[in-house]
């Protein structure tokens, strides 16, 4: 991961996410999920747009959580996609769009 691939950071983000192998530590999950997410990492944009979404390791903002759903949907990630969605459709971060929401 501290040699910058960016598979690597993401697991390292989750294994400080759930605890495993590592003491829980939700702040050090947001800085690896980040750090893989500005390689254009799929899976780490939206466990990002997670962090952001429920203000875990980092304080919450729907507006970046729809942002990296929205990057991670863009590239096929079906769970950001889904997240997505709802973003549209309860107009959290973004304004609210029902043929948005039906489209993701």
């Amino acid at each position: 991961a501290e040699q910058g691939l960016a598979i690597a950071q993401c697991n390292l983000g989750l294994c400080y996410n759930e605890g495993q192998g590592v003491e829980k530590d939700t702040k050090q999950a947001y800085k690896w999920y980040k750090t893989a997410a500005e390689q254009g990492h799929a899976k780490a944009q939206f466990s990002l747009g997670l962090c952001y979404n429920k203000g875990q390791g980092v304080e919450k903002d729907t507006k970046q959580a729809y942002k990296w759903y929205k990057t991670a949907a863009e590239q096929g990630h079906a769970k950001a996609q889904f997240s997505l969605g709802l973003c549209y459709n309860k107009g959290q971060g973004v304004e609210k769009d029902t043929k948005q929401a039906y489209k993701w």
